[in-house]
């Protein structure tokens, strides 16, 4: 940590930011402040405000009230190019990467001023500063090549690039393996070495108490505390347990008691399922499992190895190359209306961004309330509010835009809307992807209660989260089983993190 003087002031210091939305107050007079070589993580649950207050200093929202001054000068930005221009650059958790690119043209691809196009000499310069931070890119791989963890080094490659020193970084672990993760970490503790400030968003607790200078938690668009991880106190060993009640103001604990299947009817069986991928590669390779009635079965893998074009393919979005998928004892394309389907996607997928909410919980629910030409309206909106109440999602009112929604509260809603169908088959990916550790909780405690009644495939990179839940694991990696291993079996358990990574043990 910088030592702080007039002549040495933080980083980045915002006074009382105040940030309006439509029905939502995003943020409420929020100090917060970040020092010259310093990791500062920000945590809250869902809807807290810590994306909003973080959009503000990277110029992409302009604040109602209050101020921000950036190396002790008063700044106002009108947009992510001026907040670039004070070498200020956000990482969003969905990359904003062109495929068919390289990385070299990736990381000039918008930059201002004049660039001579020597591709030469760029690409020579990217190679000597993913050297530099130990970042390891190919400056001359296309994106579509690169694994998700070598894509998000090349969003921070960008930024460096662009002579960025103050960093956030919003959700950045959520699709990365252990291995990618410490990788990480070290990268970032590099850039804090040279002297560059991070501010990391997150909704892990273990990994702001590993990287974390400060912490600064915030509840209902407010700040509740700036800390240090030491500073923590501990009740029973558990520093994260402190953590989680200032984020939400109550007892979390993540053990969810599971019992053992009670059925060995078999519900979903996949005989030799092979999936082509966009580009028309098999992206799905004689993949081969079953799913008991009361079972939670878990795809396992990085975010690219198959996953996507799989679940596609059994719920009738994508055909398939080869193979067989029945659906108790039926050809799953005659009984999706007996499936649930929470998908990865959930701006793109799960729900329409310009819809008011109430006509998002219609999307899937809307077999229930209509006869004929006529629709129970009345009747949809009792329910939506049984279920913004239950699933606690921060709604001020039914006829909000969805995507006026945080995150957290629009993955909540989808949850609540697919979980009500009472379905035979619940599909569910990433289903606290972006959700705090309260509301995680909540989910997690969902999905035990839904099991007495359906099947569960849980498609997930969280491994804490499959091995909570799951009965049984499949680790996929390039669109193969690697294995598929009881969550009984700690032996082989350990074996889930080579394999995630594609190496098959010799025993």
């Amino acid at each position: 940590m910088s030592f702080i003087s007039p002549e040495n002031p933080p980083a980045v210091i915002m006074k009382g930011i105040v940030k309006k939305f439509p029905e939502v107050m995003a943020n409420r007079g929020v100090d917060f402040r970040l020092l010259k070589g310093e990791i500062h993580s920000l945590l809250g649950e869902n809807g807290a405000g810590k994306s909003t207050l973080m959009k503000i200093l990277s110029g992409y929202y302009q604040p109602d009230a209050g101020e921000i001054f950036v190396n002790g000068e008063r700044v106002v930005f009108r947009s992510p190019r001026d907040a670039l221009a004070k070498g200020i650059g956000m990482i969003h958790q969905h990359f904003q990467l062109v495929n068919n690119f390289t990385v070299t043209e990736n990381i000039i691809l918008g930059m201002s001023g004049p660039i001579r196009l020597n591709m030469t000499v760029l690409e020579k310069e990217v190679a000597e500063l993913s050297d530099r931070y130990g970042l390891s890119i190919n400056s001359r791989a296309r994106i579509w090549e690169l694994s998700v963890g070598e894509q998000q080094r090349v969003e921070i490659l960008r930024m460096l690039f662009r002579k960025v020193n103050i960093l956030i970084m919003d959700e950045p672990t959520a699709v990365l393996t252990p291995q990618e993760i410490e990788q990480l970490f070290v990268i970032m503790r590099r850039i804090r070495e040279e002297g560059g400030s991070i501010v990391f968003i997150t909704h892990k607790l273990e990994e702001v108490l590993e990287i974390s200078d400060y912490i600064t938690v915030l509840r209902r668009g407010k700040v509740m505390s700036t800390i240090r991880p030491s500073k923590v106190k501990e009740k029973g060993g558990a520093t994260s347990t402190e953590l989680a009640r200032m984020m939400v103001g109550r007892e979390v604990i993540l053990e969810v008691g599971k019992e053992p299947i009670k059925s060995d009817n078999t519900l979903l069986t996949v005989e030799n399922l092979s999936v082509r991928g966009d580009r028309g590669e098999l992206a799905v390779k004689n993949v081969t499992f079953s799913l008991k009635m009361g079972e939670i079965f878990a795809i396992l893998g990085v975010a690219g190895n198959g996953q996507r074009e799989l679940v596609e393919a059994l719920v009738g979005l994508r055909p398939k190359e080869d193979g067989q998928v029945l659906l108790d004892g039926e050809d799953i394309a005659t009984a999706l209306e007996k499936i649930a389907y929470v998908p990865e996607d959930r701006t793109g997928l799960g729900s329409v961004p310009d819809m008011p909410v109430l006509e998002n919980f219609a999307l899937t629910l809307r077999g229930r309330f209509s006869k004929g030409p006529f629709f129970r309206w009345k009747a949809l909106e009792r329910l939506a509010e049984r279920l913004i109440s239950q699933y606690r999602i921060a709604v001020p009112s039914l006829n909000m835009k969805a995507r006026q929604l945080s995150g957290g509260n629009l993955q909540k809603l989808i949850l609540a809307r697919e979980f009500a169908q009472k379905p035979l088959l619940l599909i569910a990916e990433q289903p606290t992807r972006g959700l705090d550790i309260g509301a995680t909780e909540e989910v997690w405690q969902e999905l035990l209660r839904l099991r007495e009644h359906c099947g569960i495939l849980l498609v997930s990179g969280d491994l804490k989260e499959v091995l909570s839940l799951a009965d049984n694991i499949l680790v996929i990696f390039r669109g193969q089983v690697m294995d598929i291993i009881s969550t009984q079996n700690e032996e082989r358990l350990e074996r889930i993190g080579p394999l995630m990574a594609g190496v098959r043990s010799s025993k």
